[in-house]
């Protein structure tokens, strides 16, 4: 029969379990107290919120318990004002969307300029929120919503193209650099639809300099996809630095076309226990929670639901 050596006395047998009570109780704690991350949200789950109450909206979020927001544009701001607006709210912006054209503040305007404005928000993470459309594609036809429309350019899109976009974005990145910006880049589903025998997604992470470019993985689109995150995850350690934490219904149908059941998350099909600690291992450090309309309730209301969820989650 298996004895306690002599050697281990009663107070350091007291000291060793109480070790491994603390052990047990650390891995018991929810994921964000245990890892020490704060819990962010994108802006654009707010939009109309936003765009009507700034600071309002801040304030709400700050009092649901929200540390942090991924910026999806300055909503008419200046980066100053919006800056004042997050100090006033007590939150910070540790990363922003910038669209990769259209005029000024975008990828195709004045880098410096772009990176001086980030650096007065606090955002140190520019992220592309999707690809360079090539010019053949022409903007949306009439009577053709942005959905539509992103369908018809993803059903389109060929190698070439994606490598374009990978040569666009070390660029880019390698212009922020300058001005201490890093750039990422934010997936839908439509990256993994097949070019060849790889995705778009694939030619992306083979093609961009890891030393200037990072990923921000869209959960939801990568299962609304069909794809496995996880797999993507441990394949391409180290290339995601940011997550949209978005869940899905389980009747979505795995698809390229810009389509996903959104739902609060919790509330959906995706294994959060599962997720947050295996994409914190393989390098994920900024998690933002994002619901895409249609919207069952308030979307303050479905911010809270989402937070609440998270924050509980033991992980």
């Amino acid at each position: 029969m298996p004895t306690i050596p002599a050697r281990l006395d009663r107070r350091s047998f007291l000291a060793a379990a109480a070790a491994l009570t603390a052990t047990a109780a650390h891995a018991a704690q929810p994921f964000f107290k245990r890892t020490g991350l704060p819990l962010g949200i994108q802006l654009y789950t707010l939009g109309p919120d936003a765009a009507k109450d700034l600071d309002g909206t801040l304030k709400g979020l700050a009092d649901i318990g929200y540390k942090t927001v991924e910026l999806a544009g300055l909503l008419g701001r200046t980066p100053a004002q919006m800056r004042a607006s997050l100090d006033k709210a007590g939150l910070s912006a540790p990363s922003a969307h910038i669209q990769p054209r259209g005029g000024e503040g975008t990828l195709d305007s004045d880098l410096g300029k772009l990176a001086e404005g980030l650096n007065t928000i606090g955002a140190k993470t520019a992220v592309m929120p999707i690809l360079y459309i090539p010019d053949r594609f022409g903007p949306p036809k009439a009577g053709e919503g942005f959905g539509a429309y992103l369908q018809r350019v993803g059903a389109g899109l060929t190698a070439d193209d994606w490598k374009m976009n990978a040569d666009f974005l070390n660029a880019k990145a390698k212009g922020l650099q300058a001005g201490g910006i890093r750039l990422g880049y934010h997936n839908h589903n439509f990256e993994f639809a097949p070019v060849g025998s790889t995705t778009g997604l694939e030619i992306l992470l083979a093609n961009t300099d890891p030393a200037l470019v990072t990923f921000e993985m869209d959960i939801g689109w990568v299962a609304a996809a069909g794809a496995d995150p996880l797999a993507l995850l441990k394949r391409h350690k180290g290339r995601f630095t940011l997550m949209h934490i978005k869940d899905i219904k389980a009747d979505t149908k795995p698809n390229f076309a810009f389509q996903m059941d959104p739902a609060e998350i919790g509330a959906g099909k995706l294994d959060w226990k599962t997720l947050l600690p295996a994409a914190y291992g393989e390098g994920v450090r900024h998690f933002y929670v994002e619901q895409e309309p249609p919207f069952t309730r308030p979307r303050i209301e479905a911010a809270k639901i989402s937070h609440d969820y998270l924050a509980s989650v033991v992980a």
